[in-house]
């Protein structure tokens, strides 16, 4: 068992070496936010999706679109308006007068990575259609099923701020995502940075430097790292702990929480943890890892009560009491 993980150790750490590149590459357009391209690297591998929220103009559109260039990946932007219907994104039937029959045409969702942008501005109707893509990774085009292609990755973005004439995602449909990330404003010194490299007008040349064939091998390699059996019970107490408060002295917040997290949180916990370490190198998780990703998991499946937000408490205040609170192995 020793030597099987000091070889998969080993595999990682000469693997994470092209994530590195990668990380490197992008960092020549994006400067700072290495929270967000972090978690856009632990979507690829771990094969989730992200839901991001944050102001407009901070490089969320940029970021995707630099790291498709650098995985030699398809990119296409869906723009979501009230007027958006279903085959605008999976694609419609079109009638051709000439021979009488009905041609497909396929909607901009059959590409790599998806950047749905504002995905609270569409009806709930297109919302259903996109999230039933991301689960099933097929869309039904008339009688036709056709699967999507792989590796496919959908980043949807909301701003915070506009809430009028929007339709939030609901519950069932936010839980598909794998992380939800919260994107701040950049430091004075890389705003600096960023006005120096982008006021000049020079676009800036991005390379592959992976291809969909490797990346597909890293997320092979990644389902090797092992996870001990104490980090699989600390995961599991921090899932639980959002449904039952009480039972790990948390009663304060029982009142607070009118959901906890569904099962489907425990595993993408599991494998967000994974590619965590393979970012970091390792072969084998430790509890760091879960403690790192763990809030990005956990805050969009974690639904608050009235009384909660009476109290001004977000669903991260929560998420933080927990992972205080919920013993470390």
């Amino acid at each position: 068992m020793e030597s099987s993980i000091q070889e998969v150790n080993a595999k990682i750490r000469e693997a994470s070496a092209s994530l590195k590149d990668l990380t490197r590459e992008i960092g020549k357009v994006i400067v700072g936010q290495q929270y967000l391209v972090d978690r856009l690297l632990m979507a690829l591998l771990a094969d989730g999706h992200i839901l991001i929220e944050g102001v407009p103009g901070l490089a969320k559109t940029l970021s995707v679109r630099t790291l498709s260039q650098a995985i030699s990946a398809q990119f296409q932007r869906i723009q979501f308006t009230p007027d958006l219907l279903p085959a605008d994104v999976v694609g419609t039937l079109v009638y051709n007068p000439k021979d009488g029959h009905f041609s497909t045409k396929k909607g901009p969702i059959f590409t790599n990575i998806v950047l749905a942008d504002e995905i609270n501005r569409a009806p709930s109707k297109v919302q259903s259609a996109l999230l039933e893509a991301m689960q099933e990774r097929q869309v039904t085009i008339g009688n036709e099923t056709f699967p999507l292609p792989v590796p496919f990755l959908v980043l949807a973005t909301q701003n915070p701020i506009e809430q009028e004439g929007t339709y939030p995602l609901p519950e069932a449909q936010v839980d598909r995502f794998m992380l939800k990330l919260v994107v701040s404003y950049p430091s004075k010194k890389e705003e600096k940075e960023i006005l120096e490299r982008m006021a000049i007008g020079k676009a800036i040349k991005v390379n592959p430097v992976l291809d969909i064939d490797r990346l597909m091998a890293l997320r092979k390699l990644m389902h090797e790292i092992y996870i001990d059996e104490k980090v699989k019970d600390y995961i599991l107490d921090l899932v639980f702990a959002t449904r039952d408060p009480q039972d790990y002295k948390l009663a304060d917040l029982k009142p607070l929480i009118s959901y906890g997290a569904s099962p489907r949180a425990s595993i993408m916990l599991t494998l967000a943890a994974k590619a965590h370490a393979f970012l970091q190198g390792r072969g084998y998780v430790t509890p760091d890892d879960v403690k790192q990703i763990g809030t990005d998991v956990l805050r969009h499946r974690v639904l608050l009560t009235y009384e909660a937000e009476a109290e001004d408490m977000t669903s991260d205040d929560i998420v933080k009491k927990i992972f205080d609170q919920v013993e470390v192995p």
